[in-house]
């Protein structure tokens, strides 16, 4: 038990620390954009699943590869919030709770949005290159993915998932996730695993620019640990 308790606080200790004391000193004020996106997810969930508000989600956050990129990047910022058709919202609802919540606490809610829509977007430009190529291609789709209704947090979740855990020093856990989306695009190769593997190329680029960024001495800070909200909320680099 004592090896298990070392290699956990190994693990995600500073990440512990550090949802703890914000969680400690502000309570729910700590994540306020999470709560938001909550609150705002179970109504679009509720609206959608009535006769009169169905067509109305579809038309501001529903998205489709056969549809014109423009309206399809016009309606990315709310697809994000739109439950799936085929899951359970609880699960959505809990993925956005526990992993934007200790996103916003660890990277301050900007950065946050930031990833979670990179990730999102580059989900959204992959279906579109990948049903143009053939479906005998590893990095292709079947045209009828083109009709797929492409909503729903996963893709974010899964890029701030593993850019939190490795800017926090999880490795193993991050490179758990990772996994864990390649093993479910090697025995389920559709739209949405690859999407997900779409999400952490992107992921990967901005977790390397965040390296090279606060490498640099003169911009690297130094700040308490529960206050990724008003700074950086980065634990800093160990060169």
């Amino acid at each position: 038990m004592n090896t298990l308790a070392r290699l956990a606080r190994a693990e995600w200790g500073l990440l512990y620390v550090t949802v703890r004391e914000a969680l400690a000193g502000q309570r729910w004020r700590a994540m306020p954009v999470t709560l938001g996106a909550v609150c705002l997810t179970a109504i679009l969930q509720f609206v959608q699943n009535q006769p009169w508000g169905f067509q109305f989600v579809q038309d501001i956050g529903s998205v489709r590869a056969e549809e014109p990129l423009w309206l399809a990047l016009l309606r990315t910022p709310l697809s994000l919030f739109v439950p799936a058709l085929d899951l359970p919202v609880w699960g959505a609802l809990l993925q956005l709770l526990i992993v934007f919540g200790i996103a916003e606490i660890c990277l301050g809610w900007w950065r946050m949005l930031v990833i979670a829509y990179a990730a999102t977007l580059a989900g959204t430009l992959y279906a579109r290159v990948a049903i143009s190529l053939s479906p005998d291609n590893p990095l292709g789709l079947p045209v009828t993915d083109a009709q797929v209704v492409d909503t729903g947090p996963s893709a974010a979740v899964v890029g701030l998932a593993v850019f939190v855990a490795w800017r926090y020093r999880a490795y193993w856990t991050g490179w758990g996730v990772v996994a864990a989306m390649v093993i479910e695009v090697a025995f389920k190769g559709n739209l949405a695993g690859k999407e997900h593997i779409a999400a952490l190329a992107a992921v990967f680029v901005l977790y390397g620019i965040s390296i090279l960024r606060h490498r640099h001495p003169r911009r690297r800070r130094h700040r308490r640990p529960g206050r990724g909200r008003t700074g950086s909320g980065f634990p800093p680099i160990q060169s």
